[in-house]
């Protein structure tokens, strides 16, 4: 915690060669119509000398980017942007004196209309004019005194900020300039920092002093042109950094913690915290009075058969009232420490900053530990239990490492991931067709289990976070695709593998439905028109919408929107294939017979070999976005094959990733607030000054949360739905009533907002 814009003015740090890290809080890039939206109808003023033109110009070029520093050098320069009625101004007064005074003073006195904005700084000129003179130092602090009230007098109204001297690169300083020393500087800064700050003791508002810049000149300084004058990356961090300062509050980006202050609690998040707080207080009045029941009832020694009597069985009741209280007791702990992670000013947060030391080292350290905790499944099926737990469980660490390092910025490691996420999707499509073709089970419970497996721990963070359903867009997207897997099969015909059985047509039929399903996702792909106008309906839109609209939702699904069906298909060949013994499935066995095994084989690793070239070779994000969904399926395929068609490697499965599979989800939802940070955009900084230590300790945090909603989530789901179906249906209206409730507090929280 603390003031984070205190920390952005003065502390911070360099990741790499260019990104600046402020200590405690992230940074936003602002983009220039984002610092037009913020900067409208204001008025800013730069005082002094050369450097804070230099500052004057990389802020201006925030505004407009074809702005040339051109116009007399030693004089002021206006700048105006007309479109959003900006205006800029930078005034010439190299020296703190009378002139400099007199130009302050004029904006306290009567009507005058005052800058919005002002940043002062000189000193340099001082000590050049007068050759470092102890009398010109004297004079400085004179005339800094005399400044200093006029200052507060603006920052009642103004944000003022004092920018201090950079230090030099004194080898590089012409002859003309050689009296400017580091040491002459750093006596010029403190001055000016002890008078500012004995004037700000004395007043209720305060100048802010800029003195960030200092910090940032002594590490790029010796790559000026001439040892005074900082390069030009280093002023447009500065630059961005008053940006920051100034805009953070006013446009309240995700990305951008710096200088926000913490959001207000919502009606529905103050609702949350009430049923939290009576959940824990409710099971802690049930767990004493099971105490006291249990110390009254305490099993006795019979003095005639010297056996002990065993206490009274709880009533079921009683059994699942005090589980579904223990379940919320321990959400409620889980959704405070959520809520004071990515909420609360509480823990600092930091900017990802990618190397590929960051990203690669992790994963072949994790694949070393995979490989080590190598066990036997218990049959040799393709893509048995243990199999698709590892799967999914490997690429859950690998998407965690690539958000935590902040690898999208590198092409093709943002491609093989996009496999990744296809490669989930396959799963869905596999695993539900699969289960609805065998078992042919089409019943309500089946639904109910899965969409609430699904959501409760999104629909929970989108009550106790603040944030829209489409936020956690994964979860939408599985669970769009398991309800049109669900229509798909379910509508007449049912068709399912024991009807087919009978007669062989059915699967033409089977095939026929599946046509239809790609034909529709087809039409849906290049008819944005009608996506958007399906999922804008209420109370779809209050799902799918993201920012007003539902483009969001149309980008995620259009990006993965065949391999579902690839899925289904695959699950549907294989199984018939598995149906007439096709394959050979014992263990230790090859999938077919040796010539075919070593044919295919050679083929998918071929395959899966030259995807990665491909995406390795990727120059533009667009258009390899748009040739992803149709060959993603190559390098899926192409692993199951690899996979699978060896018997040994078919026969055995990492236990150590298939333990992070079946918690994948919850992984992948829990990342977003309390390992990540400002809702994925930063990493959470638990532990400041130790990044490989922070990083230990909050992924074991996040590792236990996760398992822990896993079991949340399975025990709450035994209670919410259960089978019987008169009693799952008034759980259904009950969860109808939920949403209902929900939907009126939210629209009153918009009502109430506007």
């Amino acid at each position: 915690g603390g003031d984070t814009c205190e920390y952005l003015l003065s502390s911070g740090r360099f990741l790499g060669e260019k990104v600046w890290q402020p200590h405690s809080c992230m940074m936003h890039k602002y983009k220039n119509s984002e610092a037009k939206n913020c900067l409208i109808d204001k008025h800013i003023v730069f005082i002094g000398d050369s450097r804070i033109r230099q500052l004057f110009y990389s802020f201006i070029k925030l505004i407009n980017p074809q702005v040339k520093e051109e116009g007399n050098k030693h004089g002021n320069i206006p700048f105006e942007d007309k479109s959003a009625s900006i205006k800029v101004d930078f005034l010439w007064y190299p020296e703190v004196n009378g002139s400099m005074r007199q130009r302050i003073k004029s904006w306290t006195e009567g009507a005058v209309a005052k800058p919005h904005i002002i940043v002062v700084g000189a000193a340099t000129w001082s000590i050049k004019i007068h050759n470092g003179s102890n009398e010109a130092l004297a004079q400085y602090k004179i005339n800094i005194t005399s400044i200093a009230p006029l200052l507060e007098k603006l920052a009642r109204s103004s944000d003022v900020y004092w920018v201090l001297q950079d230090p030099v690169y004194e080898d590089m300083l012409s002859e003309s300039r050689k009296m400017i020393t580091n040491e002459k500087i750093d006596a010029y800064n403190e001055a000016a920092v002890h008078i500012l700050n004995s004037s700000s003791r004395n007043s209720k508002t305060k100048v802010k002093v800029f003195s960030v810049s200092k910090l940032i000149a002594q590490e790029t300084i010796m790559k000026s042109a001439d040892g005074l004058h900082l390069p030009e990356s280093s002023r447009d961090t500065n630059a961005m950094i008053l940006m920051n300062v100034y805009c953070n509050k006013i446009m309240k980006p995700i990305d951008g913690s710096c200088c926000q202050p913490q959001p207000p609690l919502t009606l529905i998040q103050k609702i949350a915290f009430c049923f939290f707080t009576l959940s824990i207080i409710g099971y802690l009045i049930i767990s004493l009075i099971h105490r006291n029941n249990y110390r009254k009832n305490k099993s006795c020694t019979d003095l005639e058969s010297g056996e002990e009597k065993k206490p009274a069985i709880s009533t079921p009741n009683v059994s699942t009232l005090e589980m579904l209280l223990h379940s919320f007791c321990k959400l409620g702990l889980i959704m405070t420490y959520f809520y004071l992670c990515d909420r609360a000013n509480l823990f600092m947060k930091e900017n990802k900053f990618y190397t590929h030391s960051s990203f690669f080292i992790p994963i072949v350290y994790l694949l070393v530990l995979g490989v080590f905790y190598t066990e036997n499944t218990k049959e040799a099926k393709v893509l048995n239990r243990e199999q698709t737990d590892e799967w999914k469980g490997w690429m859950q660490l690998v998407i965690l490492i690539y958000h935590i390092s902040g690898a999208s910025t590198f092409l093709p490691v943002y491609m093989h991931i996009r496999v990744l996420v296809a490669a989930y999707l396959f799963q869905t499509g596999y695993g539900h067709f699969s289960y609805f073709w065998i078992k042919g089970d089409f019943g309500v419970y089946r639904v109910c289990q899965v969409l609430f497996r699904l959501n409760f721990l999104v629909v929970v963070l989108c009550i106790v976070m603040d944030r829209p359903y489409q936020f956690y867009y994964f979860v939408p997207l599985v669970t769009v695709w398991f309800m049109i897997i669900y229509a798909t099969l379910a509508i007449w015909p049912q068709i399912v593998q024991k009807k087919a059985n009978g007669n062989c047509l059915w699967h033409f039929g089977l095939l026929l439905k599946l046509i239809c399903l790609l034909t529709c996702i087809y039409f849906l792909s290049y008819s944005q028109g009608t996506f958007e106008k399906i999922f804008s309906f209420w109370p779809l839109s209050k799902c799918f919408e993201l920012n007003g609209n539902v483009y969001e939702w149309w980008f995620r699904w259009k990006l993965d929107r065949y391999v579902v069906f690839y899925g289904m298909l695959f699950a549907f060949i294989y199984l018939a294939l598995q149906k007439h013994q096709m394959i050979s499935e014992g263990k230790g066995d090859p999938l077919f017979s040796n010539r075919v095994s070593n044919v295919l084989l050679f083929i998918s690793i071929v395959s899966f070999l030259t995807y990665s070239v491909w995406a390795s070779s990727c120059k533009n994000k667009t258009e390899c976005n748009e040739l992803h969904p149709s060959v993603s399926v190559v390098q899926i395929l192409a692993f199951i094959l690899i996979r699978n068609i060896p018997g040994y490697v078919r026969s055995v499965y990492s236990s150590f990733f298939a333990w992070f599979g079946k918690i994948s989800l919850e992984l992948f939802i829990c990342q977003y607030h309390i390992w990540l940070a400002a809702d994925t955009k930063g990493i959470l900084v638990l532990i400041p000054g130790y990044p490989m230590f922070n990083v230990l300790v909050s992924t074991f945090i996040f590792v236990c949360v996760a398992h822990e909603i896993s079991q949340i989530t399975n025990d709450l789901a035994q209670i919410v739905v259960p089978k019987d179906n008169s009693t799952l249906l008034k759980r259904l209206l009950c969860i109808a009533g939920f949403f209902s409730g929900l939907h009126l507090f939210s629209a009153m929280q918009d009502q109430s907002s506007h």
